[in-house]
C-alpha cells in the first residue's frame, strides 16, 4: 500500500473497504471487532463533551456503556461514510476527512429517524497492508459553533 509502486486508488479503495467493515461490525454489535479496527494504543471519540475512549479494550467498554440506551429500544442503527478525502502526513499516516450519517430503523415504521449528521476526523495507518484508525474524532453537526 505504501511502495513506490502503490497508487492513491489503492489506497483510497483499502480506506473504503476499512469504513465499509467498520459500520458493519459497528451496525451489528460486533464491538470488539470494530475496536480491533483500531491500533492497539487508538482513541476514538465520538459523543460531544466526552473524552475519547483511548485502547481498544476502552473502546469495547465505550461501545458498550454507549449502547445500553437500546437495551429496550429494538432499533437498527446503519452509520453511511461518504464524501471521504484523504491527505498524507509527514509520518506515513493519512488524514481522512468524511461525512457521516446515522439513520435509525424502529420495526413497524417505514421511514428511519435521520441523525446525527457528523464530519468525522481519522488518522490511519497502514500495517503490513491493513489499515487500522489511530484515532478518530465525530463532530456532530448540532453542536458545531455557527
Amino acid at each position: 500500500m505504501t511502495s513506490a509502486g502503490s497508487t492513491f486508488a489503492d489506497l483510497y479503495a483499502a480506506v473504503g473497504q476499512h469504513y465499509a467493515r467498520q459500520v458493519q461490525f459497528l451496525d451489528s454489535g460486533k464491538f470488539e471487532e470494530y475496536a480491533a479496527t483500531f491500533t492497539e494504543d487508538g482513541e476514538f471519540q465520538h459523543t460531544p463533551g466526552m473524552p475519547p475512549a483511548r485502547t481498544t479494550a476502552g473502546i469495547v467498554a465505550e461501545l458498550h456503556a454507549f449502547h445500553e440506551r437500546f437495551a429496550d429500544d429494538p432499533v437498527q442503527r446503519r452509520h453511511w461514510f461518504n464524501m471521504i478525502d484523504l491527505s498524507p502526513r509527514e509520518d506515513g499516516s493519512f488524514d481522512a476527512v468524511f461525512y457521516a450519517l446515522v439513520l435509525t430503523v424502529r420495526p413497524g415504521v417505514k421511514e428511519p429517524a435521520v441523525g446525527p449528521s457528523c464530519l468525522v476526523r481519522d488518522v490511519l495507518v497502514i500495517d503490513d497492508g491493513v489499515v487500522r484508525n489511530r484515532s478518530r474524532r465525530v463532530e456532530h453537526d448540532q453542536h458545531m459553533p455557527r
